[in-house]
């Protein structure tokens, strides 16, 4: 979802928070604890013409959950892109036999490519699970963010922003009507 969320509206204007290496970087430090360490320092080094494969995989992932949000099925070309981004850089997993004994996972292949497979498995985990059918778009007009409903009453990506931006309009509206 935080990547999908990556294309915000501002002032009525579509925004790429990762359209280059440094936006990149900056949506990766807040992502930080969702990656490995070695993962991390890995990506901080992404330069902007290497961001095709992520862009691919967000742009296939907000086709999915945009089908997916209206009720409709998803298409198959937005599935397998999302394979194929999968594909591009499996994870292999390798048994640490240290102190204690682990189990590390590893893809091969540039930084871009191997984020890119990540986040197309995060984005077909999401698809796949449960919370697929919780995934709604924020009901302010100005806002295209998308968010997991756990509360079916919950209605805006973030009660602070967009719910307080509507709560304060239909006030307006109403003072304003009296």
């Amino acid at each position: 979802m935080d990547l999908v969320n990556t294309r915000p509206q501002i002032s009525s204007e579509a925004v790429d928070l990762i359209a280059d290496g440094k936006g990149l970087r900056i949506w990766l430090e807040l992502e930080k604890d969702r990656l490995s360490d070695s993962l991390a320092a890995e990506l901080a080094t992404i330069p902007s013409e290497d961001l095709g494969p992520i862009h691919s995989v967000r742009e296939n992932l907000a086709i999915a959950l945009d089908h997916q949000t209206r009720g409709l099925g998803v298409p198959v070309a937005a599935i397998e892109g999302l394979n194929d981004a999968m594909r591009a850089a499996p994870a292999i997993h390798q048994l640490d036999w240290g102190d204690p004994p682990s189990l590390a996972s590893r893809r091969e292949g540039s930084a871009a490519v191997c984020l890119a497979a990540f986040l197309a498995e995060d984005a077909a985990a999401l698809l796949a699970g449960p919370n697929r059918l919780q995934i709604r778009k924020c009901e302010a007009d100005d806002c295209v963010m998308l968010f997991v409903g756990t509360n079916a009453r919950r209605r805006w990506c973030s009660a602070t922003r967009c719910g307080n931006r509507v709560r304060v309009s239909r006030y307006y509206q109403r003072s304003k009507a009296s």
